[in-house]
C-alpha cells in the first residue's frame, strides 16, 4: 500500500527520483501523496497541506531537486575558507592536499563527534540531577537504590555509605569519568576482557568521553589527519567512549532516580490527545522536566485550576524520546496519556488542535513551529539552555528549580487552553494503539524466573534462532516514515529473530502493533510465538530510546558472559533501517566496535571512496569482528541478517 521511494534504474534503464507513494483518494478522485506509514500521520499530513503549512514531508520533497551529488557521496568539504572543495577525477585533492578517502572518513567522524557529544551532555545533566537529588534539593527521589550501589562498585564508592551521601559521591565521580585523563573506568570495569583486548591491539581504548571529544574534534580540523585509516580508528574510539562512558552511566542514573523500567501496558498514537484536556507534551530525549510535570500534575490543587478553566483537567502526553524515557518507567494514567509518536509526527500531531504546552528539552525540535503554535494555539516552551526554536518561551531547566519550572508551564498551558478551547480542532480519536512496555536486562531476568537460563536455553534450541536490537531513528531518506523499519521487523520476527527496539523507530513499531503479545501470533515465525505465549511477551521488545544503546549492549555483554563467548560470537545483529541524525552514527561505531553485524539503511554518504566502504563492510570484520551492511529493502536486509545468525550459530555448535 505504501511503498517506498525508488531509486537507481527502473525497468526503463533511466534514472528514477524519489518519490513519496501515491494513493488514489476514492471518494474525491484526486491523488494524495502519503509520507507515512501511519494511518494517523497521512490524516493529519492532508489536513497540514490544506493548511498551506510548511511540513517536513514537502520540504524533504523539495530538496530532492536540489541535493547535491557531491555533499551525497561524502566528497565535499567545507571546513576551511578556501573551500568548499569537491573531489572529482580532474580535482583528486582538496586545496589542503585531502584526498576522497580522508575527506570522506572525516564527514563521517564529525557527525560520530556531534552524536558523543549529545550523549555525554545528556549524561552530564543526569549526573547533576542527581548531585542536587541527594543533597535534597529536587522534587525527585531515588527509587532503585541497586543502581547507586551498582554505579558505587564501579566508581570504587563505599556502598555501605547512607543512601543519600553515597548517592552524591557517586554524581561527582560520574562527572570526573566524564573528562577522566586515562583509560574510562566504565570501560576497564565493564567491557569484556575479549573486547578489552581488542581495543588495545587496535588502539582504542577511550579515556572520559570528553577527553575523547576534545581529541577527536581536533583532530577534524584542516591539516591535522588526512588518513582514513586513523580518522575511523577515532570515530571506533568515540563508539566506545559513548557507549560505556556516557550511555550507561545515564540509563543507569535515570534509573536510580526514576526506577528501572518494567513491562506495563500503554497506549501511543494521536489518540492520546483529548482535546478537552489541558494537554502538556514534553518533548525531547530528557525526562526532568517531563517527571516534574507529571508530580506537580498529580497535585489536586493543578487539576482544579484546569477544571476552573473549562478543562476536564490535565494531561501530560510523552513526546518523541522524552516520551519513551517516562513510558518506560511511567504507567499510562489520568494524568500520564501516552505517546504521540516520532520525530518525523512532530508537526501533524500539533497541527490537531489539541496542544497547549510543548515543552523542548535538548534534542528533536524543528525549527519552524511558531507558524505551527501561531496557527494551532499552544505555547512553545524551551527549558534545555541549548534548544533554540524562534518564538519559544525561554524557561530553562537546572536541577533544583524543576518545580518552579514545571509549575510555570503548568500554568501557561492552562491559561492556553482558555484561548484554544472553542477553535476548531481534528478528531483523531480513532488512532490509538496499546504497546507492552518498559524492558530491560533486569525486567528480561525477571520475566525469566530471575536467571537469563531459559533465554539462553532457547536460543541454544533454535526456538529463537538470534536477537536483533533495532536501534533507529525514523527517515523519509528510503521511504515512508517507518516504512522500512515496520517491514524490516516483521520480517526478523517472521524468521524467528527476536526484535529489541529502541529509539524513534521504537515508537514506529509500537504504533504499528508490532510490540504486542498479539502480534507474535499475527506475525512472528511459529517457534519465536510459542516463546513469546509462553513468556507473556512481544516478538519486539521495547528497550525505550536512542540512549538505551548501553543497556542493550549490557545486555548482550551479559549473555556473551553466560555463555561463555565474546559478544561477537553472538547469534545476535543491530539494525538502523532508518537511521537519520548524528546520534545514529555514534551508535553504529558503538555496535561495529563491540563486534556486531550492522545494518544501516538509507545509504550513508561514503560512496565517493571505495577505500572506506571496504573498509567499513569488509576489513573491520578482520579487526573488531563486527561491520557495517547497507540496503534499503526490508527483505533482503532481513534475509542478510539470518544468514550472519546462522553461521555464528554453526560457529557455536547450537
Amino acid at each position: 500500500m505504501f511503498g517506498f521511494f525508488r531509486k537507481g534504474n527502473g525497468g526503463d534503464g533511466k534514472k528514477q527520483e524519489p518519490s513519496f507513494c501515491v494513493e488514489s483518494d476514492l471518494a474525491t478522485g484526486v491523488s494524495l501523496k502519503m509520507p507515512s506509514v501511519h494511518e494517523s500521520v497521512n490524516f493529519m499530513y492532508q489536513k497540514v497541506k490544506e493548511a498551506g503549512l510548511s511540513n517536513v514531508a514537502d520540504r524533504f520533497e523539495a530538496m530532492e531537486k536540489v541535493r547535491c551529488k557531491f555533499c551525497k557521496e561524502g566528497v565535499s568539504c567545507q571546513l576551511c575558507s578556501m573551500g568548499p572543495c569537491r573531489i572529482t577525477p580532474q580535482t583528486p585533492r582538496g586545496v589542503c592536499g585531502i584526498d576522497a578517502h580522508g575527506i570522506v572518513m572525516r564527514n563521517l567522524l564529525i557527525k560520530a563527534n556531534m552524536g558523543l557529544a549529545a550523549y555525554t551532555y545528556h549524561c552530564r545533566e543526569a549526573a547533576l540531577t542527581l548531585l542536587e537529588t541527594a543533597r535534597g534539593n529536587t522534587v525527585y527521589e531515588i527509587k532503585d537504590p541497586s543502581k547507586i550501589d551498582a554505579l558505587a562498585q564501579i566508581l570504587g564508592v563505599d556502598t555501605s555509605l547512607p543512601l543519600d551521601t553515597k548517592a552524591e559521591k557517586v554524581a561527582q565521580r560520574v562527572l570526573e569519568t566524564l573528562s577522566e585523563n586515562k583509560t574510562s573506568t566504565f570501560v576497564e570495569a565493564l567491557a569484556p576482557e575479549t573486547r578489552k583486548e581488542v581495543f588495545k591491539k587496535l588502539g582504542i581504548t577511550p579515556k572520559g568521553p570528553m577527553n575523547e571529544l576534545v581529541d577527536s574534534v581536533t583532530r577534524s580540523m584542516t591539516n591535522i589527519d588526512g588518513d582514513y585509516i586513523t580518522l575511523a580508528l577515532a570515530a571506533l574510539r568515540n563508539g566506545v567512549a559513548s557507549a560505556f562512558g556516557s550511555l550507561v552511566p545515564l540509563e543507569m542514573i535515570q534509573d536510580a532516580l526514576y526506577g528501572t523500567p518494567s513491562p506495563h501496558e500503554c497506549t501511543v498514537d494521536f489518540g492520546v490527545l483529548d482535546p478537552d484536556y489541558v494537554n502538556i507534551l514534553p518533548n525531547g530525549h530528557e525526562p526532568f522536566v517531563g517527571m516534574a510535570l507529571i508530580k506537580l500534575a498529580k497535585d489536586e490543587k493543578f487539576q482544579q485550576m484546569a477544571r476552573e478553566a473549562g478543562a476536564k483537567g490535565i494531561k501530560i502526553v510523552g513526546s518523541i524520546e522524552t516520551g519513551q524515557e517516562i513510558m518506560a518507567r511511567v504507567e499510562c494514567d489520568d494524568v500520564f496519556a501516552g505517546l504521540t509518536s516520532n520525530w518525523i509526527s512532530i508537526e501533524y500531531f500539533l497541527s490537531t488542535g489539541a496542544v497547549d504546552a510543548f515543552v523542548m528539552d535538548m534534542n528533536c525540535s524543528l525549527a519552524n513551529l511558531k507558524e505551527y503554535a501561531d496557527k494551532y494555539t499552544f505555547k512553545l516552551i524551551a527549558v534545555s539552555n541549548i534548544i533554540g526554536v524562534p518564538g519559544s518561551i525561554r524557561l530553562e531547566y537546572k536541577p533544583g528549580n524543576e518545580a518552579k519550572v514545571a509549575e510555570e508551564i503548568i500554568r501557561l498551558a492552562i491559561e492556553n487552553f482558555k484561548e484554544r478551547r472553542n477553535k476548531q480542532k481534528a478528531d483523531v480519536s480513532r488512532f490509538k494503539q496499546k504497546a507492552l512496555v518498559g524492558f530491560s536486562a533486569e525486567a528480561i531476568v525477571n520475566a525469566l524466573g530471575g536467571s537469563l537460563d531459559p533465554l539462553l536455553e532457547v536460543i541454544k534450541s533454535g526456538d529463537i534462532k538470534g536477537i536483533a536490537a533495532l536501534v533507529n531513528c525514523t527517515s523519509l531518506g528510503n521511504g515512508p516514515q517507518d516504512s522500512v523499519t515496520v517491514q524490516i521487523a516483521k520480517e526478523l520476527i517472521k524468521r524467528d529473530i527476536l526484535v529489541i527496539g529502541a529509539g524513534c523507530g521504537n515508537a514506529g513499531m509500537q504504533k504499528a502493533g508490532l510490540e504486542t503479545v498479539e502480534a507474535a501470533e499475527k506475525y512472528a515465525g511459529p517457534k519465536l510465538a510459542g516463546v513469546c505465549k509462553a513468556l507473556g511477551i512481544p516478538p519486539v521488545l521495547s528497550f525505550g530510546t536512542c540512549t538505551d544503546t548501553g543497556r542493550i549492549i549490557m545486555t548482550a555483554v551479559a549473555i556473551a558472559n553466560a555463555l561463555g563467548v565474546d559478544p561477537s560470537q553472538l547469534p545476535a545483529v543491530v539494525t538502523a533501517p532508518e537511521y537519520m541524525e548524528q546520534k545514529a552514527v555514534i551508535d553504529g561505531f558503538s555496535a561495529v566496535a563491540m563486534g556486531f553485524y550492522t545494518h544501516v539503511s538509507p545509504l550513508p554518504p561514503v560512496t565517493g571512496s571505495d577505500k572506506v566502504v571496504k573498509l567499513l563492510t569488509e576489513e573491520v570484520e578482520g579487526l573488531t569482528g563486527g561491520k557495517i551492511a547497507v540496503g534499503d529493502d526490508p527483505v533482503e536486509a532481513a534475509k542478510a541478517m539470518e544468514e550472519h545468525i546462522m553461521k555464528k550459530r554453526e560457529l557455536l555448535g547450537i
